[in-house]
């Protein structure tokens, strides 16, 4: 008897959640950045947003929430209701926070496990660029030049374990060579660093750092993609060079909180699959040498798990700072 009414109250719960989802959406979806505005995640929610609003007649405001590496702005969304409404536009981040918090045995303010992957918008391979007075023109000449002056180059980064941080000592970990740490803010401010010369050496995505690559004010020398991105088809990967599992990206991706309804949970993807495959969509990130490389939930959650073991062991072999 018991079983027969659960099994019909998990029937109706079901129905109910279909019918919900035909209506869905019926009023505003926030899309969450837990960053300052402008960067990468701001850059592809402001399209995602405007799709949204013309697809299904809903506002979709732009919402930022920075604070704590972005844990503010993605426990905001980890602990909201689970009816659709709240997305995550979010980078890695996302989890370098956490393997940060092990390090030093701190609480992270939320868990994987209150976080669901929509979709990936895009996976940018980040470059290696350096000051052009630095005398080398290559990844070899780099090497050589670092084991020469151990810790005396300088490389600039977003912030302790972020995400223009871990990769550079990813490479330095496999190449067995020393370089000097100069944290700063922010992926912007640590462009600025290496543009003053005040570091040799620093990291970024295509479209932050194509502008300054072209007009020769820095020196792209490798790409930590599986392949030389299009902007930029002369600069090698680390991988090609044989530097095993040194592969990194400057990824955005959509996240929501776990426990929606199923059946929503579908329309959300639907929606977002809409949104992306509009042409003018992807003509926006293309404007600023943003490939579009857009991945449904199963395939970002491969994508995100690989991501995820590979920064989880840089940070491990950084340590305490």
């Amino acid at each position: 008897m018991v079983t027969r009414l659960t099994a019909a109250l998990a029937l109706a719960l079901a129905t109910a959640a279909g019918g919900y989802a035909q209506d869905y959406p019926t009023r505003t979806i926030t899309l969450t950045n837990p960053n300052p505005p402008g960067g990468m995640n701001q850059l592809l929610a402001q399209p995602l947003s405007a799709m949204l609003e013309k697809i299904t007649g809903q506002p979709a405001p732009i919402v930022n929430r920075p604070g704590g590496t972005a844990g503010v702005g993605t426990a905001y969304v980890a602990n909201q209701p689970p009816d659709g409404y709240n997305i995550l536009v979010t980078t890695a981040n996302l989890h370098l926070l956490i393997e940060k918090d092990k390090i030093y045995g701190i609480k992270s303010p939320y868990t994987l496990d209150q976080i669901a992957p929509l979709a990936l918008l895009t996976a940018d391979p980040l470059i290696m660029v350096v000051h052009p007075s630095l005398p080398v023109h290559n990844v070899k000449q780099l090497v050589a030049l670092a084991k020469s002056k151990p810790n005396e180059i300088v490389f600039s980064s977003s912030g302790p374990y972020g995400i223009t941080h871990t990769p550079p000592a990813m490479f330095m970990d496999a190449a067995k060579i020393k370089m000097r740490h100069l944290p700063t803010t922010g992926g912007g401010p640590a462009l600025t660093q290496a543009l003053g010369g005040h570091s040799q050496v620093t990291a970024g995505g295509p479209a932050t750092t194509y502008p300054f690559i072209k007009s020769g004010k820095l020196r792209a020398i490798a790409s930590w993609g599986t392949k030389p991105h299009p902007a930029l088809p002369d600069v090698p990967t680390f991988l090609s060079m044989g530097y095993k599992n040194v592969e990194a990206y400057l990824w955005v991706g959509l996240f929501t909180r776990t426990g929606i309804p199923e059946p929503v949970f579908n329309r959300m993807r639907e929606l977002i699959a809409k949104a992306t495959a509009d042409p003018s969509f992807k003509a926006t990130l293309e404007k600023v040498q943003v490939v579009p490389d857009y991945r449904d939930a199963a395939e970002f959650k491969k994508f995100f798990d690989e991501d995820y073991k590979r920064m989880a062991a840089a940070i491990k072999s950084i340590g305490k700072l």
